[in-house]
């Protein structure tokens, strides 16, 4: 005869766990605010490439206008700012999850128990 007592509970898996976070009401509100800013922050970068290409293919007097000198045209400028609202997007997604994602994140791993392993840069 042993002198351990059983545990009432059984301690549950790892899996277990994961799927009880994934069917949870606040990983289902993580996933839809997540998707809520990707979405439509994509199908505008996507209208917005595709508006380049477009103007490029068939506007070739419009973007070939000059603008600054000899060798800037308008073709040159919005090709440019192809870069900048790329750097934009990533900008305004990372104050979009540091503020909205992060922290409903951070809340779920710490219910799971796996507050030690932090994430990103300041972790």
């Amino acid at each position: 005869m042993s002198t351990d007592t059983p545990a009432s509970t059984p301690p549950a898996s790892a899996a277990d766990r994961y799927l009880a976070v994934q069917r949870s009401d606040e990983f289902a509100g993580l996933r839809r605010t997540l998707r809520g800013f990707i979405f439509p922050m994509t199908v505008a970068f996507f209208l917005w490439y595709a508006l380049y290409v477009i103007l490029s293919a068939y506007a070739r007097d419009f973007m070939g206008t000059k603008l600054f000198g000899s060798n800037i045209n308008i073709a040159l400028v919005f090709g440019l700012l192809q870069f900048v609202s790329t750097f934009l997007i990533a900008w305004l997604y990372s104050r979009f999850a540091d503020r909205k994602i992060d922290p409903v994140a951070d809340r779920i791993r710490a219910e799971i128990g796996e507050v030690g392993h932090e994430h990103g840069p300041r972790g």
